[in-house]
């Protein structure tokens, strides 16, 4: 049990529950996690964090560029003093020759994963969830949406009666967080880099990102072919999926179960 000394007014928000047609079934108070402060600095030293740990380290061979017999001709010879293949003018070795060694190589030894506090990251991504319901930080985002509240809560029910693309997107376009796909969509463009030839040809925006408790049911398959959309459950949820590039605010859809797996998750008292 963590205590948090956090902003909490104590008012209530209720959002309502949709059914597999889009139509209000009920309605449900949002969990006290919902109420917290959005630490924007928190969020992105987490999301560095989390992002930079699954970076490889690389390096180049101690040697490399360095296997080589030449030499230099010294001085009184009228051409620069780099060491030079036998037998031939050539430069070898040095950096700046061709097939010489690199002059500021990775290093194996360097440190590429951003430290944080456990305690830290478990408020960061507490207060990324937070930001979820809030709008105009979705907004900022660039999210497109016509819903009066977020974030959208579906009943778990929906998990297992909604099986195929066009349900889904008949769904999404009842509770109106359809067009944030077609802008997934639309954005669609090349890589600019290399990438391009290692099965990264595209970059696609971020779009919905679905929060269930059970990411093998019909609904979260029928939803992870659309443009930009992540599907994941509340024990794996962290700031990577909140908060993309470490902005927070993205467009989430929940499950009443998922809220129940998540106030039990991130159990906390309110000053």
């Amino acid at each position: 049990m963590y205590t948090y000394m956090a902003l909490y007014t104590g008012q209530e928000k209720i959002v309502p529950v949709y059914d597999e047609r889009g139509g209000e079934k009920d309605s449900v108070v949002l969990p006290k996690i919902f109420y917290f402060p959005v630490r924007k600095d928190l969020i992105r030293r987490a999301f560095l964090s989390e992002f930079t740990a699954r970076l490889q380290p690389k390096g180049r061979d101690p040697m490399a560029g360095k296997r080589t017999s030449a030499v230099s001709l010294g001085v009184g010879r009228g051409v620069a003093r780099v060491p030079r293949i036998k037998g031939s003018l050539r430069a070898a070795l040095v950096n700046m020759a061709r097939g010489g060694r690199a002059a500021h190589p990775p290093r194996v030894e360097k440190v590429l994963k951003e430290e944080i506090n456990r305690k830290e990251k478990r408020l960061a991504t507490i207060s990324a969830i937070s930001a979820t319901s809030k709008e105009d930080l979705v907004r900022d985002r660039g999210h497109r949406f016509s819903a009066e509240t977020l974030p959208i809560v579906l009943d778990s029910s929906v998990l297992s009666s909604v099986s195929t693309a066009r349900e889904a997107r008949a769904l999404l376009e009842s509770v109106g967080v359809y067009e944030d796909i077609i802008r997934a969509k639309e954005g669609r463009r090349y890589n600019a880099g290399k990438g391009k030839m290692r099965g990264r040809r595209y970059k696609v925006p971020k779009s919905i990102l679905f929060v269930v408790e059970d990411s093998r049911a019909p609904l979260a398959l029928a939803v992870k072919g659309l443009p930009g959309v992540d599907v994941t459950t509340p024990s794996l949820l962290s700031v990577l999926q909140l908060a993309p590039g470490g902005h927070p605010g993205r467009l989430t859809v929940y499950t009443t179960g998922a809220l129940k797996l998540l106030s039990e998750r991130f159990e906390v008292t309110m000053p």
